[in-house]
């Protein structure tokens, strides 16, 4: 039991580290993989996304990835109960009518990558695809004062099909 909470008081003050006095930031360590994120709107008529697949080319080289597609969510509206400190509120999520996934890619560079994004449904109907050159960029979970982590891009697939890359 004394180990436990031992354990527990570690982890509460690791999470509660902030900034030193001396303008030190503390850095956590969550981090984030190197990969694809892949955003797919809502189609207005026939089949919904259901995979995609990614293949990453670079060096000479080239990996392949498939993903299943999970529902995109967004915040739905909030409620709160009382005013000031002590009120208590509350945000459900909703469904979009989107689909997002992720193709985890070990070794992705920070240099132009030649990748081929196929979007299919449940029946393996192809619903989009197309090759474009994206250059990943790392992620900063911990903030710019902490060390970088695995580089990403992110991918858009639009109601109509079109892909691009997403800013």
């Amino acid at each position: 039991m004394r180990a436990l909470t031992a354990f527990a008081l570690l982890l509460v003050a690791g999470c509660g580290a902030s900034a030193g006095s001396g303008g030190e930031v503390a850095c956590t360590e969550i981090g984030a993989p190197a990969g694809i994120g892949v955003d797919v709107a809502p189609r207005e008529q026939g089949p919904q996304a259901e995979a995609a697949t990614v293949e990453a080319c670079w060096g000479g080289s080239c990996e392949t990835v498939r993903t299943d597609l999970r529902p995109s969510t967004t915040a739905g509206p909030t409620s709160c109960t009382g005013e000031g400190p002590d009120a208590v509120c509350s945000a459900g999520v909703r469904e979009t009518g989107g689909r997002n996934g992720f193709a985890d890619i070990a070794g992705l560079p920070e240099q132009p990558v030649e990748l081929t994004l196929t979007v299919t449904a449940a029946d393996g109907t192809e619903l989009a695809r197309r090759t474009l050159t994206v250059t990943p960029a790392p992620v900063y979970p911990n903030g710019r004062g902490c060390p970088p982590q695995g580089p990403q891009a992110q991918l858009t697939v639009t109601a109509d099909g079109e892909i691009r890359e997403r800013a």
